[in-house]
């Protein structure tokens, strides 16, 4: 029963050998059949993406300094505009001063100007209209006083008093 046993292990070892070389040869047959067609696929890779990669870098070499160069051109577009800038803030900030001053100068003047006015308004009041007023007041006494003169004879010559009204209010001031 040893020898049965013994070759039927023999035999199933020999089962899974032949089993493990049918799976290699099989994964073998499978790599190349792989291989083929990476092999294809990297000479078409080569034949159409190296001419175009080729290109690619044949362009980039060719506008590499141009592309510097509008590097460069745009920095110093952008310093000089800075420049420009510093210079318009600058010019805006003195107008603004200057305006500033004409303002306050402009305020002044006409604050004086008022004040002048007013003085002038006063004195005006004071050395024109005080003493016309007065003049008036004076002129008004006398004429209430030669109308009462003439209203006097005229009572004497039989006129009576009632025929000459005076306002009160026109004998003072």
């Amino acid at each position: 029963m040893d020898n049965n046993l013994l070759a039927a292990f023999v035999a199933l070892t020999a089962v899974a050998v032949l089993l493990q070389a049918g799976i290699l040869a099989a994964m073998y047959l499978a790599m190349r059949k792989s291989s083929a067609r990476m092999e294809a696929v990297i000479a078409e890779v080569k034949t159409k993406a190296l001419p175009a990669i080729e290109s690619a870098q044949t362009i980039l070499n060719d506008v590499q300094p141009k592309i510097k160069v509008i590097v460069e051109n745009l920095q110093d577009a952008t310093t000089m505009g800075r420049d420009q800038l510093h210079r318009v803030d600058a010019t805006l900030n003195d107008v603004l001063d200057r305006a500033r001053l004409q303002i306050i100068r402009g305020d002044e003047l006409l604050s004086r100007t008022l004040d002048k006015v007013e003085h002038t308004s006063e004195v005006v009041q004071r050395t024109v209209v005080s003493p016309v007023r007065q003049v008036s007041g004076l002129m008004r006494g006398i004429t209430a006083g030669v109308e009462f003169l003439f209203s006097h004879r005229a009572k004497n010559n039989g006129r009576s008093r009632e025929s000459r009204a005076v306002p009160q209010d026109e004998m003072f001031i």
